[in-house]
């Protein structure tokens, strides 16, 4: 794995020092020697983590680390305070700063890679959301995502895997005033619980009694449900081999016994931020998705997803030599309730329309807002002739009833069906729907209220 790694410091040496481990490593480098100076390379050219110094002149690292996770577009950039003074005074206030993580000066090599490695994996994870999100609202779509909510005090939902009735009490004591905390003493009924349960964050022993810690983290690690659930690992004096391991299998973080309560409150706050950003990017991906292949109005399907998902019905249909028919349905002289009535009255009608034409269909028909008052509804395994009697069914289900307008006024209103079907094996989406169109044409032109059908 590599990744563009910033290293800030006032002292040249230790610049180099780092410079050369990193790229040893193959990690693409950049160097800064004042708070001031890296907080402009973080603007010039987002890095996937930032080595910070802690001891500088001017703006030492506290206020940098600060500055970053205050402002929108570095605010998910990992920070690793690099201290020559290991005070547990100084982490918490690293970590309340925002830091994601602490090194101490001479710096180990393994603990350097194996930290960098593990927070790059978190940050490309969180780039990838990123995009996806920026790509939506540059679209136009606002999927109401908020990028300050990292900085944001979060209550969370913690389980706590340990079975040591001395050391689970110690966790809840320092943590339950400001989160909700489950102890589960067994492993296997823990993976249970994680499974089946909404959390924010799974502490877990690395000195269970009868079961190995690391194959419970392999587990979480392996099922979809916990695959990105944050675990913080409590570590014994003796246990750098396992942690390294449980670091390479994707653990979040530790913390070494005897455990120090504001460094536990402050790590653990840090990972619930990072999860809940996580989700929000997730949510508001999944949202941007919607909103780009939904219509606003209607809630059915656009145009957009329509022209795909016809192209792939065809392609089905025709590798399996089976029938496909379109339907174009429109409102009849829809320009006039517009004119007389208003928009409001308008979307009113539109709106019922697709539902009475949604519930028209099968659950496998696809019914899609085309533009305006123009619907189109995809009918796979259809012939020409089941397709007549689907859209005869939504013709006469639209004439039968009145529609409501918003100020309790009703309105009588038609519709108008053209129907294509595929019939040779050379036909496209474009050659269907035409047919369909030009049946539609017949239909308005027939006196409307109607439904018409071409066979080629």
């Amino acid at each position: 794995m590599t990744g563009r790694v910033l290293v800030v410091d006032d002292i040249p040496a230790n610049v180099k020092l780092l410079e050369a481990r990193l790229t040893a490593d193959y990690f693409d480098v950049t160097t800064a020697l004042s708070g001031a100076e890296a907080l402009a390379a973080c603007r010039q050219t987002t890095p996937d983590i930032v080595l910070l110094d802690v001891m500088m002149p001017e703006m030492d690292g506290f206020e940098v680390c600060r500055r970053l996770k205050s402002d929108p577009h570095t605010a998910h950039v990992p920070v690793v305070m690099v201290t020559a003074l290991d005070q547990i005074a100084d982490r918490i206030k690293g970590l309340e700063a925002g830091a994601d993580d602490f090194l101490t000066k001479p710096v180990n090599d393994t603990a350097l890679i194996t930290r960098v490695k593990s927070l790059i994996r978190l940050k490309m994870l969180t780039d990838e959301l990123r995009m996806r999100s920026n790509v939506g609202r540059e679209m136009g779509l606002d999927d109401a995502f908020d990028p300050l909510l990292f900085t944001q005090e979060l209550h969370g939902r913690v389980l706590v895997v340990d079975d040591r009735r001395s050391s689970a009490e110690r966790l809840t004591q320092a943590l339950g005033a400001r989160h909700s905390l489950i102890v589960e003493p067994d492993p296997q009924q823990a993976l249970f619980r994680a499974t089946e349960g909404d959390w924010d964050l799974v502490i877990v022993s690395l000195d269970l009694a009868n079961f190995d810690a690391l194959r419970l983290v392999s587990q979480l690690r392996s099922l979809d449900r916990t695959r990105m659930l944050p675990i913080l690992l409590i570590v014994g004096e003796d246990d750098r081999g396992r942690l390294s391991r449980g670091l390479d299998m994707g653990v979040n973080d530790y913390l070494q016994r005897p455990i120090e309560r504001q460094e536990l409150a402050a790590r653990v706050k840090t990972q619930i931020r990072r999860k809940r950003y996580a989700d929000s990017l997730r949510d508001s991906v999944q949202q941007t998705m919607e909103m780009a292949i939904t219509d606003g109005l209607t809630g059915l399907y656009n145009r957009r997803f329509m022209t795909t998902h016809l192209d792939q019905t065809l392609d089905q249909a025709q590798r399996q030599e089976r029938s496909l028919a379109v339907l174009i349905c429109d409102m009849d002289h829809f320009k006039s309730v517009n004119d007389t009535y208003g928009h409001d009255a308008g979307d009113a009608v539109l709106k019922e329309l697709a539902e009475r034409m949604r519930g028209s269909v099968r659950g496998v028909d696809l019914v899609c807002r085309y533009g305006g008052e123009e619907f189109v509804v995809i009918l796979p395994d259809t012939d020409l002739d089941t397709a007549g009697v689907v859209a005869e069914r939504i013709r006469s289900r639209v004439a039968a009833d009145p529609f409501r307008l918003p100020d309790g006024r009703t309105l009588e209103r038609t519709v108008s069906v053209g129907i294509g079907a595929l019939q040779s094996p050379s036909d496209t989406v474009e050659t269907i729907l035409k047919r369909a169109d030009a049946a539609l044409y017949d239909a308005k032109t027939g006196g409307r209220n109607r439904v018409v059908a071409k066979a080629a």
